[in-house]
């Protein structure tokens, strides 16, 4: 390693409290400068921890965040311009929802089961009525399913209904099922395919989770399975990336998930280190070489044992000069640098919709607050099926919630956040309890017109408004 220190950045681990660290110094090993690590407490620490990167110097923070501080890290990520950040948060965009995965996959025209997703109760339920099943529900919030235990195979408007009423999701992510043979994880390093493994259902059952009684193997993963996954970790510009593409009865290839943040085996989490310190200190460090396919060799081993397996590493193999052996082929799927992106390809204000508040400190033209936009949130995809015209009269707008007494809607405008007793009445007796109703099914933006009522606290009436009818969807419907 001849390079001199001052050629290298100043290596930083981002871990938080209560979560499991993806990487410690040991994935780092032979970097020959101090690794710094810093912690991000849960609360008001955004200001400590940008001063301690600050005051650690750090040029490069690796770590992923979860989907609970991603719009936070988002803001951290704004106030310090000079620290990279890997994987870089536009990267992680697709670990905070299941919304994002479909954003995500549909730009960059990568396979997708048919998906629609509804922020609007009235627009779900009309969709649910009219649509073909059976259908795949998920919970769409956050970068994991948890081993397949909030993916729901429902068979009937009834059964989607009472789930939706049972787990309170919110939106209704909602996806045709696809019969599948199994689904394929594939993890990438700098693009290239490191590891594929087949996940396959239990006899007679749809759900491929090895937790729930799947099964796993590494042999004979289709190449044009692996291709989908370059594909998906080009778009992404993702260091490190894993995808769970699923294989329908008659092999067809559509992403299920696509992620810089998933499960891996220690030598993984080696490998990605190694590509790291190669991409930071070139001069430092070889190229590392991940020989093709290597994950069916590697497969055969008990998982016992690839538990505890560290630091592997493979050489290229050479001509033998002794049998007259024919040169290997070329790399298949050659190494390739990652690039630093300036700017933003997915601005949260846009595109993060789980329920979070736009960033009041950060403008964007094209976005207009909840309060603002014709019909509330809208939903993320257009339909065709049309959805009842209101009569014009407030007596009857929302016959589903007539029966809602003026002491049943003050109490719910007190149950949000910032909205006292006070400015609860103030509503009520501005426009009246079936006026406040439709306003808040159709017309949310009318609620500034109430004197103290500002923007952010609009949005958040007409978030938990949406989250109540969700969970209503089952009295809505009569079982």
């Amino acid at each position: 390693m001849s390079a001199k220190a001052t050629s290298r950045p100043k290596i930083g681990l981002l871990y938080l409290d209560y979560v499991l660290r993806f990487f410690d110094r040991s994935n780092f090993k032979g970097w020959p400068d101090k690794i710094e690590h810093v912690v991000y407490h849960w609360g008001n620490d955004k200001q400590r921890f940008i001063n301690e990167v600050k005051r650690k110097k750090i040029q490069v923070l690796i770590g992923n965040v979860p989907a609970t501080a991603y719009e936070t890290f988002r803001e951290i990520s704004r106030e310090l311009p000079d620290v990279q950040f890997v994987p870089s948060l536009d990267s992680q965009f697709c670990n905070k929802s299941k919304e994002n995965v479909t954003h995500f996959c549909r730009k960059h025209d990568l396979p997708v089961p048919n998906t629609e997703v509804f922020y609007d109760v009235a627009q779900a339920r009309k969709y649910l009525k009219a649509t073909d099943y059976p259908k795949i529900v998920k919970r769409s919030y956050g970068p994991s399913n948890y081993g397949g235990y909030f993916v729901h195979k429902v068979d009937s408007e009834k059964e989607a209904l009472q789930l939706f009423a049972d787990k309170r999701y919110y939106p209704a992510y909602i996806q045709d099922f696809v019969p599948m043979k199994a689904d394929i994880r594939v993890m990438l390093i700098g693009h290239q395919p490191v590891c594929a493994f087949w996940r396959r259902p239990p006899e007679g059952e749809w759900l491929t989770n090895t937790s729930q009684g799947g099964s796993m193997d590494y042999q004979a993963v289709p190449q044009e399975v692996l291709d989908v996954a370059v594909k998906a970790s080009k778009a992404a510009n993702a260091e490190y990336w894993a995808c769970d593409i699923a294989v329908s009865m008659d092999d067809q290839y559509t992403i299920l998930e696509c992620a810089s943040a998933f499960a891996a085996f220690p030598y993984i989490r080696d490998w990605i280190g190694q590509y790291l310190m190669w991409l930071f200190a070139p001069g430092s460090f070889r190229k590392p070489h991940y020989e093709h396919r290597n994950w069916e060799e590697l497969g055969k081993i008990a998982p016992s044992l690839l538990r505890t397996m560290r630091h592997l590493s493979f050489g290229k193999a050479t001509e033998s000069t002794d049998t007259g052996e024919l040169a290997p082929n070329s790399e298949f799927y050659p190494l390739v640098r990652t690039h630093t992106m300036l700017g933003e390809e997915w601005p949260s204000e846009i595109w993060n919709k789980q329920g979070l508040l736009p960033h009041q400190s950060f403008s964007v033209e094209s976005h207009k607050p909840l309060c603002e936009q014709d019909s509330g949130i809208e939903s993320l995809v257009t339909f065709d099926i049309a959805v009842d015209a209101e009569p014009n009269d407030g007596a009857n707008r929302d016959s589903n919630h007539e029966s809602l007494s003026e002491e049943q809607l003050l109490a719910f405008l007190m149950s949000v956040k910032g909205i006292g007793k006070r400015l609860a009445s103030t509503i009520i007796e501005q426009f009246g309890v079936q006026e406040t109703i439709f306003m808040l099914n159709h017309a949310p933006q009318r609620l500034t017109e109430v004197s103290g009522l500002k923007q952010k606290k609009c949005d958040a009436i007409y978030l938990q408004w949406q989250s109540r009818r969700i969970a209503e969807l089952a009295d809505i419907e009569a079982v």
